[in-house]
Formats: structure tokens, sequence, C-alpha cells
């Protein structure tokens, strides 16, 4: 797992947007919630952050798909 990092610039905070907004668009819940299952998780500043160079170069359902299984793997349920 890599350690903790921070949004560091306009970019990734868009990218985290859009990650939050497809999810709950996927799962058909509010956004807040996702947010929130996400911190609590550690898959915000734990995984989406940190793999932003790489994630952000994927398609929309890859992301989504990735980010629903490293929710499922950590146990994180909304």
């Amino acid at each position: 797992m890599k350690p903790e990092e921070k949004i560091k610039n306009s970019r990734e905070l868009e990218f985290v947007v859009f990650c939050i907004e497809n999810i709950a668009a996927k799962l058909g819940v509010d956004s807040e919630l996702v947010y929130s299952a996400l911190v609590k998780g550690d898959i915000l500043n734990g995984y989406i952050v940190p793999e932003y160079e790489v994630l952000h170069t994927q398609s929309r359902d890859y992301i989504i798909n990735d980010l629903l299984e490293v929710m499922r793997e950590r146990g994180v349920e909304i």
C-alpha cells in the first residue's frame, strides 16, 4: 500500500471529483456517501491520489470498476 498522499493540484482534485461522481452514478447513491466511504476506507488519499498518474490515463469504465474492486477488497460498503 502506498503512503497517504494529499491532493496536490487542481487536476488531481478534478480527478477525485470525477471518481466520486461516477461511482455514485454507477451505484445510484449520493456522492456524499461515496466520498465518506472513500475517506473512511483510506481509498481517497491512500489509493486514488497516489495512483493518479496511472489511473487518470485509463478509461472511465476501467477506473470505476477498479475503484469498486478496491472498495470490495477493503470491505468498504455504501
